[in-house]
């Protein structure tokens, strides 16, 4: 068993640990910053990358400056290691589930070759033939008749064409069929301009007849070339035409495709993405009723939103001038104009209008083009406005299906190509497992020629879709957006994409696979990763969850507590030895140590939110009770509607109704009993900021307390220092030469880029002047660098600092450094830090908190720690609505709502709703068996 020796990094003390790597599942587990993640991603992960790097040339490392050295005394027998990391979700609107896996991309391979051509005009299969088809086809159909042949050269265009006319002649052709008739070549003739025009060259006129075969042969060639690849046949007769071509062709129309390949199924694109909508499948659209949201009132009193007031100025004339024609004004409510007039003040007038001399004090009378509001506003949308006028514009618009291609993204053409009954987008839209039970089916619906050209593209495709199937992703559609997946999904679907790349001899490091996964796809997804270590690779996790620790094969526990208390191993083996200790994480496992289930549940408020008729994504027509001042879980398997119904229905509702934000909910029928609530927070896992710069101190609004502080000191009121110089985004304390970042970014052309700590303050991010200002010792980096544990003992008689860290703690983020840049943060601490930003405010005693899944990344005993934070503010009058999987939380809660049966298609309904005890006794969906064995019902 190659050991890995003593270590020190992140809160790991000098600990030596011997970790098999003998294609085990090795689970890291322990309290939330007992420094799991420094070992396996802080050290072991990135000694893997470096060597990695160290193999590539002088001459490539010079591009990639030195990764720093783990802090590791040394570590042998490491494998390549692969990390698999929750945070890198693609936030791309192109990228989709289908793209990430690559499944997408043999599905276009598929279409491309084995794909059957459809008419888009006529619905008729395309056809293709080789000349020698074409000329059975002539003989057959045509014999003993009077022919033409016609090559065409224009189809429905506009043009007089006389150059046309003047090279066909002069390459010896006498006669043309322009729009139907056929026409003597003239000197000098040209047709109508302005006219849509269809014009074929005669190649030649014959009777068809077996023995005059090589006639007919050459003219079949030389009309395909003349017409590139199309030609036409005019029976004398009966004037009837047909086409024939080399390429995809409609029967009927004449109507042709370009040759299929992959990038044409691609909305990517430009040769295969919707034309106008470029592949995203929404467009933005200015929304009418927000530009005139109340009809009652009349322009000049300012029913057009935009517009506001009447004021002196030509827009108000120009509409005044308009209205006049409709015998109407400006003080005309514009529920009583006509539909036709609100649509010229919408959308602009075709003639130009009147503007009385006595309005402008000119002259005569002044013409204008009056090009309408929403012209205006979409001129304010383009790149050149200004950001302010951009984001003003965009209150009135809202992102609709594109109208063109119905939100499928792909153009006409590729939308027609169909293998047994179904186009690329419609099998992009299916369910994972109602794809994978189409694929297995559809060989049976197949031609001899297609089974053979997709027998291999059809098992490389079932075999990536049942890894997805196996971590439990089957109610994701190979369409969904990347950036509408939670961190696990994201996780999950990069690890289905490792299995299928059967790699051997590696070593997997997974951050949290489990989180959003119900109880039943847990068994799932612990089986995958039993497969890739059973293909020879070595798993590391880390985890929290019980399934996992005890179905792992060697089990690390570090600790004993969080931040500084933390970084030991204090145990390591098999889960069955692990039971049989004292560590916390044991004592939970085997039962000496619990979460209570509360004695009794509480009654409420007596009040209650209805939200009736949600239908948005897959909800099925659902009516919920939200009651008021209980701590509600909502639960149910993955993709079985609860986001839908919390963070895209109820939240954006409340939002929209308290703080006027600008995200449409998803279609619901009404909502009652608003009145009860007075304020909404919703705490969701996005990260706090976007920058380097934002940490949890800056965030929680602490910072700001601190450097007061820092400026109350008499060193800081000697040099007359100001809050700013104690501020790393302001120039005066910072250090100039990294602008306060404290590292500095190398930007590498083709991978991340690269931190480096500054040379000049060598991390601290102020300069030397600032920090000789001191507090107890300490300055205000020496601050920033502290965890949260211990700035709670250093601002101990600092209440106003005190108040705000010491809620840091009681969610469990005593760990966490208060100047930690918040890009490093995971989902779940992202979402305990604003959780504890709104724990410090005053609450109303009425407010309606949100929390998606809070147990991301938690031990049970900061499970625990956090319940005790969410059930004082139920104590004192709120309510907390909790999306969560985890059974600890939901035996805690007083009011449970149950979604699902399935995910997908097959969720979208409530099962079951009320007390733990109560929905125990459901027999509907799976969450009530898990939960009668927690209960011990």
């Amino acid at each position: 068993m190659p050991p890995f020796p003593v270590c020190k990094r992140g809160e790991k003390r000098r600990s030596g640990i011997a970790v098999p790597s003998c294609a085990l599942i090795i689970k890291f587990t322990g309290l939330s910053g007992s420094g799991k993640s420094s070992l396996a991603f802080d050290t072991i992960f990135a000694e893997g990358q470096r060597r990695y790097i160290e193999t590539f040339s002088a001459y490539a490392r010079n591009f990639l400056g030195n990764l720093e050295r783990p802090d590791v005394d040394k570590i042998t027998g490491l494998s390549p290691v692969i990390s698999i990391e929750q945070k890198t979700t693609n936030k791309n609107p192109r990228s989709t589930v289908g793209t990430t896996t690559e499944i997408y991309d043999y599905l276009r391979l598929l279409y491309a070759r084995a794909g059957v051509a459809y008419s888009y005009l006529s619905g008729e299969e395309m056809v293709k033939y080789t000349e020698e088809q074409i000329l059975d086809l002539i003989l057959k159909d045509y014999k003993g008749k009077k022919i033409y042949l016609l090559a065409p050269m224009v189809r429905g265009r506009k043009g007089h064409y006389r150059e046309l006319f003047e090279q066909v002649r002069k390459k010896g052709y006498l006669y043309v069929r322009v729009d139907g008739e056929v026409r003597e070549i003239t000197h000098g003739m040209k047709l109508d301009r302005y006219k849509n025009h269809d014009v074929e060259v005669v190649i030649d006129k014959l009777v068809v007849t077996e023995k005059d075969d090589r006639r007919l042969k050459q003219s079949v060639a030389t009309t395909m070339r003349q017409g590139d690849g199309l030609m036409m046949i005019l029976d004398a007769q009966s004037e009837s035409i047909r086409h024939y071509s080399k390429r995809l062709m409609c029967p009927v129309t004449g109507l042709s495709y370009r040759e299929p390949a992959p990038h044409n199924f691609s909305f990517n694109s430009p040769q295969g993405a919707c034309p106008k909508c470029k592949g995203l499948g929404v467009v933005n659209q200015i929304d009418v009723d927000k530009v005139i949201p109340e009809r009652e009132l009349s322009i000049y009193e300012g029913a057009i939103a935009p517009l506001g007031k009447y004021k002196n100025a030509m827009i108000f004339w120009q509409i005044g001038a308009l209205l006049e024609k409709y015998d109407a004004t400006l003080k005309t409510p514009v529920k009583e104009l006509p539909d036709d007039a609100i649509d010229e003040v919408l959308y602009g007038a075709d003639e130009r209008i009147k503007i009385k001399s006595s309005l402008i004090g000119t002259s005569s009378d002044y013409f204008v083009t009056y090009e309408g509001v929403v012209k205006y506003i979409q001129m304010l949308q383009e790149k050149d406005a200004s950001a302010t006028a951009q984001k003003w514009a965009e209150q009135f618009a809202k992102t609709t299906a594109c109208p063109e291609c119905k939100g499928a993204r792909l153009n006409k053409e590729a939308l027609h190509f169909r293998i047994h009954d179904k186009n690329i987008n419609e099998l992009a839209n299916m369910d994972i497992n109602e794809l994978y039970d189409w694929l297995m089916k559809v060989d049976e619906f197949l031609s001899d020629k297609q089974k053979k050209i997709s027998v291999e593209i059809l098992k490389e495709i079932r075999t990536r879709l049942k890894f997805l199937l196996d971590v439990g992703l089957d109610y994701l559609a190979l369409n969904r957006s990347s950036v509408s997946l939670s961190g696990g999904e994201s996780q999950r679907i990069r690890l289905a994409t490792q299995i299928g790349s059967q790699l051997v001899n590696v070593l997997y490091i997974l951050d949290e696979p489990s989180i959003g996964l119900h109880q039943r796809d847990n068994l799932r997804l612990i089986n995958s990763l039993k497969e890739l270590r059973d293909m020879g690779n070595s798993v590391i996790v880390v985890e929290h969850d019980k399934d996992m620790m005890l179905a792992a094969d060697y089990v690390i526990d570090m600790g004993p507590k969080a931040g500084r208390l933390g970084g030991e191993v204090v145990f390591a083996g098999t889960p069955q030895e692990m039971l049989k200790t004292d560590t916390m994480t044991s004592q939970y496992l085997n039962g000496k140590m619990k979460i209570e289930i509360p004695a009794k549940r509480r009654e409420g408020n007596g009040k209650s939110i209805w939200l009736k008729g949600a239908k948005g994504n897959n909800l099925k027509d659902v009516t919920v009770e939200f009651p008021l001042g209980k701590l509600i879980c909502v639960t149910g398997m993955s993709g079985s509607g609860k986001s839908t119904l919390i963070n895209e229905t109820l939240q954006p509702i409340l939002s929209q109704k308290f703080y006027r934000s600008l995200q449409d909910p998803l279609e619901y029928d009404s909502i009652e009993g608003l009145e009860n609530i007075d304020k909404v927070v919703n705490v969701d896992q996005s990260p706090l900021g976007r920058t380097p710069r934002s940490n949890p101190a800056t965030y929680t609004g602490v910072f700001s307390d601190i450097r007061n502080l820092f400026v109350g000191l008499p060193e800081a009121k000697i040099r007359g220092y100001k809050p700013g110089r104690f501020s790393f985004n302001v120039s005066g304390g910072r250090c100039e030469a990294c602008t306060g970042n404290g590292y500095k970014t190398i930007e590498m052309n083709f991978l991340p880029d690269v931190y480096v700590p500054c040379e000049v303050c060598h991390g601290k991010r102020y300069n030397r002047e600032t920090l000789e200002v001191r507090f107890k010792g300490k300055s205000i980096a020496d601050v920033l660098d502290m965890t949260i544990n211990r700035a709670v003992e250093f601002f101990e008689n600092v209440p106003q600092i005190l108040n705000k860290i010491k809620v840091l703690q009681d969610v469990g983020l005593g760990y966490i450094k208060l100047g930690q840049s918040s890009t490093t943060l995971s989902g779940g601490e992202s979402q305990r830090v604003k959780l504890a930003t709104e724990l410090s405010k005053r609450d109303t005693g009425k407010t309606l908190y949100i929390l998606d899944e809070p147990t991301t990344g938690l031990h049970f005993e900061d499970i625990r720690v956090l319940m005790g934070v969410l059930n004082k503010l139920v104590d004192k009058g709120n309510t907390v609505v909790v999306i969560e999987h985890n059974l600890d939380v939901i035996k805690m809660a007083d009011y449970i709502i149950d979604m699902g049966p399935e995910g997908g298609k097959g969720g979208g309904e409530l099962l079951s709703y009320g007390t733990p005890e109560e929905v125990a006794k459901s027999h509907k969906g799976y969450t009530p068996k898990f939960l009668r064995e927690e209960l011990g019902l």
